[in-house]
C-alpha cells in the first residue's frame, strides 16, 4: 500500500501533499515536534514525536520502505529511507536515489564544514512557484509508478 510520510515541521508543500492525496486514496503520516492542524483533504494522521534530536528523522525511517513515499528536505533522513526502498522527494521535487544521495550528503557536510570554518555560504535559495510546480509533477509521477509497479492504496 502506497503511504506518504512528511518531515512537517518545516515543510513548504502540505497543502499540495494533502491534495494529491486525497485525490488518489493515499493515507499521509504527519510526523512533527509539535501539533499541526490536520487536513480535510486526506486521510490522514499527525504523530507528534518528541523533542529529542532527530525524533522525527528516526520515527519516519523506522517505517519507510518499499511503498512509501517520504517528503523531506534533511539529506540525512533522505538517505536513510532510500536505504530502506523509499521514493524519497525533496519539497522542490528534487527525487533523492541511491545515485545522486551520496553527493548530496557529501554537499550537505562541506557546507557545514565550511559554515562552522566561519565561511560565508548564504542559505538556500527562496522557494518558488516553479518549485512547488515542480514537487507537484514529481508527487504525482512517483505516486503513478508505485502504482503500476503493485502498490495500491
Amino acid at each position: 500500500m502506497v503511504e506518504i510520510y512528511v518531515d512537517a515541521d518545516a515543510c513548504p508543500v502540505k497543502a499540495e501533499i494533502y491534495r494529491v492525496a486525497g485525490r488518489s486514496g493515499i493515507k499521509v503520516w504527519i510526523v512533527s515536534n509539535g501539533p499541526l492542524r490536520l487536513p480535510n483533504e486526506c486521510l490522514s494522521e499527525l504523530v507528534v514525536v518528541g523533542s529529542e534530536f532527530d525524533a522525527a528523522d528516526n520515527w519516519i525511517a523506522d517505517r519507510s520502505g518499499p511503498g512509501a513515499v517520504v517528503v523531506t528536505a534533511d539529506v540525512p533522513l533522505a538517505s536513510r529511507c532510500v536505504a530502506a526502498g523509499a521514493v524519497v522527494l525533496g519539497p522542490d521535487g528534487r527525487g533523492f536515489t541511491e545515485n545522486s544521495v551520496g553527493m548530496a550528503l557529501a554537499m550537505r557536510n562541506l557546507m557545514q564544514d565550511l559554515r562552522e570554518a566561519g565561511a560565508v555560504t548564504g542559505g538556500p535559495r527562496p522557494f518558488s512557484a516553479r518549485d512547488r510546480s515542480a514537487f507537484l509533477s514529481a508527487l504525482d509521477l512517483a505516486i503513478l509508478r508505485l502504482k503500476r509497479s503493485g502498490f495500491a492504496p
